[in-house]
């Protein structure tokens, strides 16, 4: 979130912020991230719009018969969410933090963002925040603030476990 607020405010956006992920798993770490999202809110005068509803039930019904494309799916129902609300609130365009990681799937992000935006009739303002990653992991630190170790879905905390086990494992040997 840092980064990308940087790059955008610096191109002369005016930014605002849209919470809704009811992909994250455990509620503890919903928590965290929310709770870290109001102190940056508070720290640099950011306006945040909350929908925080964590209807994790509706993700995982969506996602288990299909699992290799759980992303596309949570990518699509959040991008939507903000592209809806971006509209409503008179903004020109949107965008995700999601294009900040290394780790997500920065193609299909776009290709999703880009589809929405022309099917809502909204602008998907795409940037590869990539390169500012660690800029803003560092920066969180700085500032204190809660930086989550894996995508949010109780997937992706499954393989972020089972690799470090691997990694143990491969290096008792």
């Amino acid at each position: 979130m840092l980064y990308p607020l940087k790059i955008l405010s610096e191109e002369a956006h005016q930014v605002s912020g849209f919470w809704y992920n009811p992909n994250i798993h455990p509620f503890t770490e919903y928590q965290n991230r929310l709770s870290a999202v109001k102190t940056f809110e508070s720290l640099k005068s950011f306006p945040v719009f909350y929908n925080d509803s964590y209807d994790l039930e509706k993700y995982l019904k969506a996602v288990l018969n299909d699992l290799e494309n759980r992303c596309s799916y949570c990518y699509k129902i959040r991008l939507i969410k903000t592209a809806n609300w971006a509209i409503q609130e008179y903004f020109d365009g949107f965008t995700t933090t999601l294009l900040v990681s290394p780790y997500q799937k920065h193609e299909l992000i776009k290709e999703i963002g880009e589809k929405i935006g022309k099917d809502l009739g909204i602008d998907f303002v795409y940037r590869d925040f990539r390169p500012g990653f660690y800029e803003g992991k560092n920066e969180a630190k700085r500032l204190d603030l809660y930086s989550q170790k894996y995508c949010g879905c109780i997937f992706s905390e499954k393989e972020r476990y089972l690799k470090k086990t691997k990694g143990e494992s491969s290096r008792k040997l």
